[in-house]
């Protein structure tokens, strides 16, 4: 392993943004750093997506075994053995991450363990000694879960999402103060191993950032899976108790529960890491950039959960994506954020692309829209799952034009939202989709039974 040096790009930070900035730089023939204290993979492959979707996955195999006489299939569901459920989790995690290191190590990049800290416009410092220099500095050092002011993570009775991870139990009972993706998704997950679970969310719907049709479907089935809401309720304090945790809410409404689960969203890592003091203009610390990820200082870029875009994955490889492709020397246009498909792997799914017909309205668009109920899809009906699709178009005066937001809520949904986001980035209109057949039966008829009855020649919808 290199000790200090200098190459064509340093970046600091090994998550999705930064590992894939990496990967792209290096087959344009860069010689590449890439920084990295914990392991590289990041947030997502080690505390976010990858572990928190294997644990869905059991949940699911578990829902499967309890409701199996519905199908006519004898099982038993004997209970939920952590230990061997996080086994099979840190499996998944352990054959990714050697997979993404060997992938690393084939383009020939050199991975560096340790802190690193920007000590000029050209520099990284790692651990205080060795200190790299490049051409170009790209941040990427991600984010880790927020607090309330006041409210204190004790990391046994009161957890943050890493935690939860690991949780080598199911709680008895567990209350989850944030109704966004984290805290939607350890609901689901909990109740499906058999905990009492409440979720407590300051505005008035969990998923504040969907649809409201969409969090509307999803508090629906929410309730009749017995996970409990309380919305708009802002929270106040919270105890320890001889059993666990009381929290209380404003207006003096209190609950109790083993655990106290704070999803609250997640802030940038930026403390202490040298990037003002460089020049680097910070905003809340988030790191600002323009829209092709370019910082105030010419020679460094920032990407992923260190600037203020979407916190997913999928977004930090296509920001680390296009850094490198700029560095390169290609001509990159800007990411459409609003194009970017949005999954929230609970039961049910909700799985979006474009704008929600809250944000139209904000932004004075007159649109259309359908609403098309999964109880009118075959495949739904076998899989027993409930939701909706609705697609929203721009209204014109000669009827519907581009689709501008597709919503989505049932089981197994996520895996649909890719057409959703070519039907939307490529501003397709409904008699362009309508005209497209779908495999039969499948649930993405939903998606062309939807666009059919906007084109105003409806299949099986009616009502």
């Amino acid at each position: 392993m290199a000790e200090g040096g200098h190459y064509d790009i340093v970046v600091l930070g090994g998550g999705s943004g930064g590992y894939a900035c990496a990967l792209r730089a290096a087959l344009f023939g860069k010689r590449v750093a890439l920084i990295e204290k914990d392991k590289v993979g990041g947030t997502c492959l080690h505390r976010g997506c990858i572990p928190t979707k294997a644990l869905l996955h059991a949940a699911e195999v578990a829902d499967t075994a309890r409701e199996s006489e519905k199908f006519g299939v004898k099982a038993t569901l004997d209970g939920i053995e952590m230990p061997a459920v996080l086994s099979y989790q840190q499996g998944v995690v352990e054959r990714l991450w050697k997979g993404l290191q060997g992938t690393l190590s084939s383009r020939k990049i050199d991975t560096i363990a340790g802190d690193g800290k920007l000590i000029s416009p050209n520099a990284v410092q790692v651990d205080g000694d060795a200190v790299y220099t490049g051409d170009h500095i790209v941040l990427a050092t991600g984010s880790a879960p927020k607090s309330l002011p006041g409210l204190e993570i004790d990391h046994e009775r009161v957890i943050t999402s890493d935690e939860a991870l690991l949780l080598d139990r199911v709680p008895s009972s567990a209350i989850i103060l944030g109704g966004g993706v984290i805290g939607v998704e350890f609901a689901s997950v909990w109740k499906s191993f058999g905990a009492d679970v409440t979720i407590v969310e300051m505005l008035p719907q969990l998923l504040p950032l969907e649809d409201e049709s969409s969090a509307k479907v999803l508090q629906r089935v929410f309730r009749r899976r017995g996970i409990d809401a309380v919305l708009g309720a802002r929270f106040e304090s919270v105890r320890h108790t001889g059993s666990g945790v009381e929290v209380t809410l404003a207006g003096g409404k209190t609950l109790q529960a083993e655990i106290l689960l704070v999803a609250v969203g997640r802030g940038p890592v930026s403390d202490g890491l040298g990037y003002a003091e460089n020049g680097v203009a910070m905003t809340r610390g988030y790191v600002d950039v323009d829209a092709l990820c370019r910082t105030s200082v010419p020679t460094i870029s920032a990407v992923g959960d260190l600037i203020a875009t979407p916190q997913l994955a999928h977004v930090g490889f296509a920001e680390g994506i296009g850094v490198a492709e700029r560095l390169g020397g290609l001509d990159v246009r800007p990411i459409d954020y609003d194009g970017v498909p949005r999954i929230t792997y609970s039961d049910p799914e909700v799985a979006s692309v474009g704008i929600t017909t809250k944000q139209a309205a904000e932004r004075g668009i007159q649109i259309t829209s359908v609403d098309y109920p999964l109880g009118g899809n075959g495949k739904s009906v076998i899989l027993q799952t409930q939701g909706s699709a609705r697609v929203i178009a721009e209204e014109t005066p000669s009827g519907p034009g581009r689709v501008l937001g597709i919503h989505l809520v049932g089981s197994r949904v996520g895996e649909l939202i890719a057409e959703g986001q070519l039907i939307y980035n490529w501003d397709a209109e409904p008699l362009d989709v309508a005209s497209l057949i779908h495999p039969h039966p499948t649930q993405s008829e939903i998606i062309g039974e939807a666009h059919l009855a906007l084109a105003g020649k409806p299949l099986h919808l009616h009502g």
